[in-house]
């Protein structure tokens, strides 16, 4: 199984690969003190994966795009990007979640001197008055 992120903002897009991701969670969020279904639903996605660095001339990964996106004040419309993640096994699209208007919570980025490589950890979330805008699809073959 692999994974595939694709954020697009104003002036960049943001590419991370099979290579990179790792684990990916959704969750649609709801308040836990609730006794009956509430208006209040968010969507949300934790991507983990492997900072892949540069050698002999190839280029590295966009997760240093990651990193200068989560710090975008939210006082400018670039805070919210357009982000689609496919999951894909035996290249059928299993699913492919967008979030039109979302925006990074955290980004965490983790080195150390015996793991060989970094790792990062990237919280999102669609904005809330546009929830109805997720889309949610799969089960159709790859491009």
């Amino acid at each position: 199984m692999g994974f595939r992120l694709t954020v697009e903002g104003q002036n960049e897009t943001i590419e991370l690969g099979m290579d990179n991701i790792t684990t990916v969670t959704y969750e649609t969020d709801t308040p836990d003190d609730s006794n009956a279904r509430s208006t209040d639903v968010g969507s949300v996605m934790h991507i983990t994966g492997k900072i892949i660095t540069a050698v002999d001339g190839e280029e590295a990964d966009d997760t240093m795009k990651l990193a200068l996106w989560s710090l975008v004040s939210a006082e400018k419309s670039d805070a919210y990007r357009n982000a689609t993640l496919e999951v894909i096994a035996a290249d059928q699209v299993v699913r492919k979640v967008n979030f039109p208007n979302a925006f990074v919570v955290d980004y965490i980025e983790e080195f150390g001197h015996t793991e060989g490589v970094g790792t990062f950890s990237l919280f999102i979330k669609q904005k809330k008055d546009k929830n109805e805008l997720v889309t949610i699809e799969g089960g159709y073959a790859t491009e």
